[in-house]
């Protein structure tokens, strides 16, 4: 039985035979020629199909196992971290870039995030999002790190996850400038990786207390 590839950055799909691949989309921000070399790959290795993720990648779906490396090479981008336990995705929204509605800066913020963590090893797999306003569109309340925009800055919450065990982030801090929030997020991310056993962050939270876990990442 096949078993997905890590380090290829392939996963087994329900035939047990064929696998998908996600080449990584920062924020779901791609250009045309980007666009249509995923499409040109998937036609030139007869995938079965292209899915559009719900981490802002297009998988495609359906490679035959020796075609994988030939696939990655032909598409010159990095895997996508879909499997592993890691910083899965970065979930951006417009923001202020594209959306009226947008509050802040989802999409600068988002992409700093995704180039600093994107692939991180962790305790166990991890998600953010970001979104510009409180539409929340990124879906940042169920996410381990979430950033809800405001007119007086970010709202940063904590624990979020759309698992099993489903569970809402809880409010660490708000009214955070761009360099504030991604300060603050570079210190949730050391303590739960420093102090973590196999857990997501919310179950690693609900284990030492919100309250120890603030006065460790708080300033």
């Amino acid at each position: 039985m096949s078993k997905d590839i890590l380090e290829k950055g392939a996963i087994v799909q329900r035939d047990k035979e064929t696998f998908a691949i996600a080449p990584h989309i920062p924020g779901g921000i791609i250009d045309p020629a980007g666009l249509r070399k995923i499409a040109d790959v998937a036609e030139k290795y007869k995938a079965k199909a292209l899915k559009i993720t719900s981490a802002q990648r297009i998988a495609i779906v359906g490679i035959d196992p020796d075609d994988i490396d030939h696939a990655w090479a032909d598409l010159g981008m990095p895997p996508g971290a879909a499997i592993g336990l890691c910083i899965r995705s970065v979930k951006i929204c417009p923001g202020t870039t594209f959306c009226k509605r947008g509050q802040q800066d989802s999409v600068g913020v988002g992409l700093k995030l995704d180039q600093i963590y994107h692939g991180m090893e962790l305790p166990w797999k991890f998600k953010m999002g970001v979104s510009g306003c409180i539409n929340s569109c990124a879906e940042s309340a169920i996410k381990d790190v979430g950033l809800i925009g405001t007119p007086k800055g970010w709202r940063l919450l904590v624990g979020g996850c759309a698992s099993a065990r489903p569970r809402i982030g809880q409010l660490l801090a708000e009214n955070l400038s761009d360099d504030e929030a991604l300060a603050l997020i570079d210190k949730v991310v050391n303590y739960y990786k420093e102090n973590a056993k196999k857990q997501r962050l919310g179950d690693f939270i609900e284990g030492v207390g919100f309250e120890t876990f603030k006065q460790a990442v708080l300033p």
